[in-house]
């Protein structure tokens, strides 16, 4: 390795090329700078460069701040965008605070969903989660008419910033929507279908954690019911007549979501292959199909059931030699239970399960 020259001569091993890096080299080592001045200099540097990176800081947080602010409102006063089940998609600036109900089922989701406090109007044909017609009387709540016959001037009194309906109010609602009014349509064929529902409300209604929550629990209990019906290895469902109306005799096809309760409670809908949500069928169809399980609902809003009683449905002519009729298993069903497509769906499955293996499912299953 070559050697430093006193005399600022060659260095060996270094190429005549070098000689201006040597130079600068040796100068560097040798000659001593200012100290003082380039403290000074290094100092205003220091200073400035992290008076930079402060205002750069400070500006940042700012920034991250007002854009968590903006986001926080926006999330509970942006727009929240919902389509119904109609395909009609509706847009909320905030969080409805006043609710109305038109449809038992309607009202049964929005209790269950925590929004029950936000409900000012329901039907007169509401009873379920409260005796709704005492609250009424008490002048805790307002009725706002019939199922199927909104009072249109008690609905402006009680200035909705969300309406929740189901089908049977089609014709009204382009005028209520005409008026200004928010309206969202739930009409389930399925139990998925209601679980969608839910979760749809709830969307709306800024209760969406809630409704997540009551669909699971639905979910939870219908997937043991099942469990349980296939644990016992049942060779054939039990072939199953759900009797709507008797004069003329109607059914549930398909594109209901009773279908769906019968086939989750292990049963087979005698009428599951038609599409018609429900159908109007004859009493030799019903006898040639032969049912093993008849069910039959307490009652239509009536008071009184509509086919009278068991005897009267026993004795119907032919109806004899059905096997739900040999077999004495005609059931009478909670209507008030199975009237609503909503968050007691789960509870549905379970009875009818009950009609259809009392083996398996009774009070204290």
């Amino acid at each position: 390795m070559g050697k430093l020259d006193g005399n600022l001569g060659p260095i060996s091993g270094v190429a005549p090329e070098g000689l201006f890096f040597r130079k600068f080299l040796i100068a560097g080592w040798i000659i001593q700078p200012n100290t003082k001045g380039i403290k000074r200099m290094v100092n205003r540097n220091i200073i400035y460069i992290t008076t930079v990176i402060i205002i750069i800081i400070l500006l940042s947080g700012a920034f991250l701040y007002i854009n968590s602010k903006t986001s926080n409102k926006a999330d509970t006063q942006g727009i929240i965008s919902v389509t119904d089940d109609e395909g009609y998609t509706t847009n909320l600036t905030a969080v409805p605070q006043r609710i109305i109900s038109l449809a038992p089922a309607c009202t049964q989701i929005l209790f269950a969903i925590g929004d029950g406090g936000k409900v000012v109007g329901v039907t007169d044909y509401d009873n379920y989660p409260y005796n709704f017609s005492a609250w009424i009387a008490a002048g805790n709540m307002t009725s706002i008419g019939g199922y199927s016959t909104p009072n249109m001037e008690a609905i402006a009194s009680l200035h909705p910033d969300l309406i929740v309906s189901d089908s049977i109010n089609d014709a009204l609602l382009p005028n209520m929507r005409n008026l200004g009014y928010k309206v969202i349509v739930v009409n389930p064929t399925s139990i998925a279908g209601v679980y969608q529902d839910i979760n749809l409300v709830g969307k709306a209604t800024g209760a969406e954690t809630a409704a997540a929550k009551v669909v699971a629990n639905m979910t939870s209990t219908i997937s043991n019911i099942e469990a349980k019906i296939a644990a016992a290895n049942i060779a054939t469902k039990p072939k199953v007549y759900y009797e709507i109306w008797s004069d003329p005799l109607m059914s549930t096809g398909s594109t209901t979501w009773i279908n769906d309760v019968i086939d989750k409670a292990g049963g087979t809908n005698i009428f599951g292959n038609v599409t018609q949500q429900y159908p109007t069928v004859s009493s030799e169809t019903v006898v040639s199909l032969n049912p093993d399980v008849i069910l039959l609902p307490t009652n239509m809003g009536t008071g009184t059931p509509f086919y009278g009683s068991v005897a009267a449905v026993k004795a119907q002519a032919g109806w004899s030699i059905i096997n739900a009729v040999k077999n004495n298993r005609i059931y009478v069903i909670d209507q008030d239970l199975f009237a609503e497509p909503g968050p007691r769906v789960a509870d549905q499955v379970y009875a009818v399960a009950q009609c259809l293996y009392p083996q398996l499912f009774n009070s204290t299953s």
